[in-house]
């Protein structure tokens, strides 16, 4: 009988080990990358499943007045040449009054974030694209104008990179960026072409995240 027990507390402990986090239809690996990341749980609170995000993304705010903003890229390995297929994306940032605006029926971290935020995954090209609105800075602060994005791997865990900012922007200080940004630098060069800012920026997966296994 205790034999017996025995067999069947193992059993079940074998199946909790290899159990997977399968939250909107993608793995979540024990394997524990990036720093401290409030709020990146928020990469779980898609419409969608996962599997059924494309590469492209419009935000919610991209018909309302304002700067029309598309941004494009590629997402690669750490080796810098190879992209990546299936990585999700999530992003999100201010209105044009420089505040993560609600509707009033937010839940989750959607009441912190605002409505203009939303999630993509990486085409079999590594490819990712965006359209929204370039977002305004804080009011009466002296903070750029930025897009927050966090990562979310097949076999890792969600973890940010460095924000998007505007090379263009007056509040962008010219002496305080970080010579090692997480995902490569996030500094975008906007160019205007048919009344849409548009500008690239290529994410290589892992440099300079905390704990990246090399």
């Amino acid at each position: 009988m205790k034999s017996s027990v025995l067999i069947i507390s193992s059993i079940i402990i074998a199946f909790t080990g290899c159990a997977q986090d399968k939250r909107n239809g993608q793995k979540n690996s024990t394997q524990k990358v990036g720093g401290d990341c409030e709020g990146c749980e928020a990469i779980y609170e898609s419409p969608k499943p996962f599997n059924e995000l494309t590469f492209i993304l419009t935000l919610p705010d991209y018909n309302e007045p304002g700067p029309r903003l598309q941004v494009s890229g590629i997402v690669y390995k750490a080796d810098g040449k190879t992209p990546v297929k299936d990585v999700v994306i999530y992003i999100y940032h201010t209105d044009q009054k420089g505040l993560y605006a609600t509707k009033g029926n937010e839940k989750g971290w959607g009441k912190r974030h605002g409505y203009i935020r939303g999630w993509m995954k990486t085409n079999s090209k590594g490819a990712y694209k965006f359209y929204t609105l370039r977002p305004a800075s804080y009011p009466n602060r002296n903070i750029p104008q930025h897009i927050h994005i966090i990562i979310k791997e097949p076999d890792k865990n969600e973890y940010w990179i460095d924000e998007f900012e505007f090379a263009d922007d007056p509040l962008l200080p010219a002496d305080n960026k970080s010579n090692k940004p997480a995902g490569g630098s996030g500094l975008l060069k906007v160019e205007s072409k048919n009344g849409v800012q548009t500008a690239t920026r290529d994410i290589i997966l892992g440099l300079n995240v905390q704990n990246y296994p090399k």
